[in-house]
């Protein structure tokens, strides 16, 4: 049997909230329709999102992110479920079963919790669904405080565990720059991730309600590509970004295996 495509999808936090921290709807909305059109193409594909804490955010009505630990895990539990909440309208209206997945960085590193996160993945997959993970944020404490650089991390170990062919990181920058974003060259592909690679991400950028930043994508690069996963960093709002990439546009930053 031909192998299947397999897509690994990451959305972060700040694509996924708009103004006020309120859980983005419509972005939700496009993000689902574009993952089922991918799997009716024959492509198989694992969402891994972000949001929940931006999600618990808007619903208790707070501006900023709180900076203890204990507050940012509790809006992580009541974010959560309004986060599968929307992916479950979405998909549900285009007759896609999801299945929601929790796991943190150190569920990767039991023997037994690998295989056992692979065969419910792999058996889901082959059931047509479409796995959603995220981190558990009341639990993972290193996750949480931006260590692991927020889902990028996860995302990479999932891509390299199934041995997917793209993980796709989806953020609200175009990429990766030379230099000052914006004002430098965007760079579209990466063979080898050198020390002038790293350079050019600079500090990770922690503002917003995210935890991730460039060097943290750059991080997660390195762990995808090892595992031969081409990895690239798009910009999300741009309307079916996925498939773009996918059929050989120039977008964003692909780092090749």
């Amino acid at each position: 049997m031909t192998k299947k495509q397999l897509i690994v999808i990451k959305v972060g936090t700040n694509l996924l909230t708009a103004k006020g921290g309120k859980l983005n709807g419509g972005r939700i909305w496009r993000l689902s329709k574009e993952i089922v059109k991918l799997k009716k193409s024959g492509k198989q594909v694992i969402l891994v999102t972000s949001g929940a804490i931006g999600a618990g955010m808007g619903k208790m009505g707070l501006k900023s992110r709180p900076t203890t630990l204990k507050d940012r895990q509790a809006l992580a539990a009541v974010g959560q479920p309004l986060l599968m909440e929307l992916y479950q309208g979405a998909f549900k209206k285009l007759r896609a079963t999801i299945a929601q997945i929790l796991l943190t960085r150190h569920d990767f590193d039991d023997r037994q919790r690998f295989d056992n996160i692979r065969n419910t993945l792999n058996t889901l997959l082959g059931q047509g669904v479409i796995p959603i993970i995220n981190e558990n944020d009341t639990v993972a404490v290193e996750e949480i405080n931006a260590n692991f650089g927020d889902n990028d991390t996860l995302a990479a170990v999932v891509a390299s565990a199934m041995k997917a062919d793209y993980c796709i990181l989806l953020t609200d920058v175009d990429g990766l720059y030379s230099g000052v974003p914006g004002k430098s060259p965007l760079i579209s592909v990466v063979k080898k991730i050198t020390v002038r690679i790293e350079r050019c991400a600079g500090p990770a950028c922690l503002g917003g309600k995210g935890t991730g930043g460039m060097a943290t994508k750059i991080k997660a690069a390195k762990a995808a590509t090892k595992a031969g996963v081409t990895m690239v960093i798009v910009n999300g709002a741009i309307a079916g970004a996925v498939s773009k990439v996918l059929a050989g546009e120039k977008l964003g930053t692909t780092f090749l295996p």
